[in-house]
């Protein structure tokens, strides 16, 4: 069986969004999470930035939107929050665009919006 990419990475901050779901519970909008998120990542010296800017290009040609991410942990993984009923298809292809626009190869989609949190891992 082939090695996750960045699997302890992933564990890590799987673990730090528990950690906020354990003391949150479910029912806030996302910003709350993310708050809550940005001081467990601190916390645990994660590092990370938090909603950073990906220009999308056309044909070689800059457009004048973009995308922000939620956060990018450790230079390469993608996190995003949502607070919905599910982690669902539309919520993996927008994962997937963004990794697509920033050249990074996993997100990790996380809902705090049930009473069990939710994730979902996003490879290209």
């Amino acid at each position: 069986m082939a090695d996750l990419l960045f699997k302890d990475e992933s564990y890590k901050i799987i673990g730090a969004c528990f950690e906020v779901h354990k003391a949150l519970g479910h029912g806030f909008k996302e910003v709350v999470y993310k708050d809550a998120l940005e001081y467990e990542l601190s916390k645990v010296s994660i590092p990370f930035e938090r909603e950073k800017p990906y220009a999308i290009y056309y044909k070689e040609q800059r457009l004048k939107h973009y995308f922000v991410a939620d956060f990018v942990v450790l230079d390469n993984i993608i996190l995003e929050i949502k607070a919905g009923n599910y982690v669902g298809d539309p919520y993996i292809k927008q994962t997937l665009n963004y990794l697509k626009a920033s050249n990074l190869r996993l997100g990790i989609v996380v809902n705090f919006g049930s009473p069990s949190l939710e994730y979902k891992r996003v490879i290209i």
